[in-house]
């Protein structure tokens, strides 16, 4: 193997009878770099992009959450939650009750989510570091309050100063058939809006936190929750984890992880990048062209040392793997030389956040990148396949041509 490479190599830099050869074949090398760089950079991108979002729904999605199959809502007793926080790896456990409700301010109406915790709830979800306003409490003392998405406290336009600024919340009363007074038809309860969350769209513009004591009491419900949520210790091994809570809750509930609560939204962002990568890798192909062109006119100037090889009793394999390894190298130095400014041109991104995202509305101000080692080993293999497939065709025509030429 080291002989085929000594000629290509020696091919690569040696003068040619024409300035054209040399002058393609780096052409060749250039439409490489140019197409490894541009994955590498666009997949960064996506990585970037794909740890914020999902940093940002993991601040409100638990490790875990336990729902019942068929139904609303189930009653787990006191021994099921205990079992469930001395199982290996978790580190909290909490009791969830959801529910749509109207909600009115003064003057204004909005129908939000209201999602009833535990007090424990702040250390399950993280949500208690994501505060945009006022502080993350449910209840001191015998006093309750609420914690409203930023998008719901705008809309009804909270006023945290004011000292009568209570919220009121509607909840369907459930069993209820005709009724003559309209409100006989809803379970009613007033709160105190202690401040407001800001993590993502979905999230505050839908939910408000409020004690689990609170929901039940809005709702109806006794024991019934409408889920359980569990957070998981630093470290702890998540597959084993749920396994283990699927084994304690039986075949009658769904364990689901941060990656199955968000399905959707994964499948979407890991389609977007796949689709880009096909996109750019036809880029790629496009460049290899210029492998073919620059290896075919290297046959025809390098027929002479074909004649004397096949002479000296080399044989068309030898003979077309010279030329396989010619298109390899060129493809080789334009993807490392793709790599090295990409690398660099990621770390600057990085430290500097040269590149900026503009409107100012957003979580962040610049593009977010992150390189994955299994890009650069996709985008390799990408690239080599490549190079070896526009090589081929130049090689095989080599390794012919030598044979007639010994014939003569």
């Amino acid at each position: 193997m080291q002989l085929p490479i000594t000629f290509a190599r020696r091919y690569l830099v040696s003068k040619k009878s024409s300035n054209a050869i040399n002058i393609i074949s780096w052409i060749s090398a250039a439409g490489i770099f140019v197409g490894s760089l541009g994955l590498i950079l666009v997949l960064s991108v996506f990585n970037g992009f794909e740890g914020l979002v999902i940093s940002l729904y993991n601040t409100f999605n638990p490790d875990f959450v336990i729902e019942v199959k068929e139904g609303k809502s189930f009653a787990p007793d006191s021994s099921l939650i205990r079992k469930l926080g001395a199982i290996e790896g978790v580190r909290a456990v909490s009791r969830v009750i959801e529910e749509n409700a109207l909600l009115t301010y003064g003057d204004q109406q909005y129908i939000a989510t209201v999602k009833g915790v535990e007090n424990n709830y702040g250390t399950i979800s993280g949500i208690d570091s994501s505060m945009y306003e006022g502080t993350f409490v449910l209840q001191h003392g015998n006093e309750e309050f609420a914690v409203l998405g930023v998008g719901v406290e705008q809309s009804l336009g909270i006023n945290y100063e004011d000292p009568f600024g209570f919220v009121t919340i509607y909840i369907p009363r459930k069993g209820t058939s005709a009724v003559v007074n309209p409100e006989d038809a809803f379970n009613r309860e007033i709160i105190k809006p202690a401040g407001s969350f800001a993590i993502q769209s979905e999230f505050d513009s839908k939910y408000v936190l409020v004690p689990i004591d609170f929901a039940r009491r809005l709702t109806g419900y006794s024991k019934e929750v409408s889920s359980v949520e569990l957070a998981l210790l630093p470290g702890a091994a998540g597959a084993q984890v749920q396994e283990m809570i699927q084994s304690v809750m039986g075949p009658g509930y769904t364990v689901k992880n941060r990656l199955q609560q968000n399905e959707t939204l994964y499948k979407i962002m890991r389609t977007e990048k796949w689709a880009v990568y096909a996109i750019l890798t036809f880029i790629l192909i496009v460049a290899a062209f210029n492998i073919i062109g620059s290896l075919t006119m290297l046959v025809i100037e390098k027929k002479k040392d074909i004649s004397i090889l096949k002479t000296m009793g080399a044989g068309e394999p030898l003979i077309r793997r010279i030329f396989l390894s010619e298109g390899m190298l060129l493809s080789f130095i334009g993807c490392g030389l793709g790599f090295l400014v990409a690398v660099i041109l990621i770390l600057i991104q990085q430290h500097f956040e040269i590149l900026k995202i503009g409107g100012g509305s957003f979580v962040i101000d610049a593009y977010p990148v992150i390189m994955k080692p299994g890009d650069f080993a996709l985008v390799f293999a990408t690239v080599m396949l490549i190079g070896m497939a526009a090589a081929w065709f130049p090689s095989a025509r080599a390794a012919k041509s030598a044979i007639e030429i010994a014939r003569e």
